[in-house]
């Protein structure tokens, strides 16, 4: 089965921050992007998604487990 999702990179520009944790700056959400997955989420287990919210929803979450690798990566090389 194939899933829809808005594209990950379509949020590089306005959902993308690093913080400094120790040393190293890591990948993560801006605050508007954090909050869209969160009401996103708080849905899920409410009243649901449409199809445009679903696919956003997907993208969300392959951006998070982008970041998470990254992250990974970047902490285990210091």
């Amino acid at each position: 089965m194939t899933q829809t999702m808005v594209k990950p990179s379509s949020w590089i520009s306005t959902g993308i921050v690093t913080a400094k944790v120790r040393d190293r700056y890591l990948f993560k959400f801006s605050e508007l992007l954090q909050s869209r997955l969160d009401d996103l989420n708080e849905r899920v287990k409410g009243i649901g998604l449409n199809d445009r919210e679903k696919a956003k929803l997907a993208g969300i979450l392959e951006l998070d487990r982008i970041f998470t690798l990254l992250d990974v990566k970047i902490i285990s090389e210091s």
